[in-house]
């Protein structure tokens, strides 16, 4: 079988879908760990990604899990990057589940390895799953993000994210409080 990631890709990342991480056995087989070993470094570090402490390889491999079978219904999208074969971001979007939301999504996760920030991977990423939800006929992404995360908001702005609402103060890391800032892309209206 021919890998759908070249093995000298290390000038830009290879962005990736579910199906193309599927179809690379040995990047699929150690997909967890990787995606594991990143958001676990990013929470350690302080990243805001809704952990306080570094998720368990378990907590890691159960989201994903949940995210591959939302996949194959056709309610959510998965997004990988790699550079040189080596996992350097993850991003994915959940359909809602209650009825009367399932035309929206909400960009749940896109976590950048810190070793590849700043490379655009944040980006390929956010615009590859923005595409996807398009394609599968999503109305409106969501998100919400710590308001101290001023890298990620510019960067939805950038994308066409507009804030539609803020919780000040909502989020609790320890003795530190965050606000909570919601944003939406409404797919609806293309310019």
């Amino acid at each position: 079988m021919t890998s759908a990631l070249p093995h000298d890709a290390t000038a830009q990342p290879v962005v990736l879908d579910a199906l193309g991480l599927a179809s690379d056995p040995d990047l699929h087989e150690r997909f967890a760990d990787s995606a594991h070993r990143i958001l676990a470094d990013l929470v350690g570090r302080g990243a805001a990604l809704g952990w306080v402490e570094p998720p368990s390889r378990d907590e890691v491999a159960e989201i994903l899990e949940h995210v591959a079978s939302a996949v194959r219904a056709g309610d959510a999208a998965l997004r990988v990057a790699y550079l040189d074969r080596r996992l350097v971001g993850l991003g994915y979007w959940l359909r809602y589940a209650r009825p009367t939301h399932r035309p929206h999504a909400d960009l749940e996760k896109v976590a950048v390895d810190a070793s590849a920030q700043g490379l655009g991977v944040g980006r390929a990423l956010t615009a590859a799953l923005i595409e996807d939800a398009r394609e599968a006929g999503i109305e409106v992404l969501t998100l919400d993000a710590r308001g101290d995360n001023t890298h990620a908001l510019r960067l939805y702005r950038s994308l066409g994210f507009t804030e539609y609402g803020r919780l000040p103060d909502f989020v609790a890391v320890g003795e530190r409080r965050y606000d909570k800032v919601f944003c939406m892309l409404d797919l609806r209206h293309r310019d």
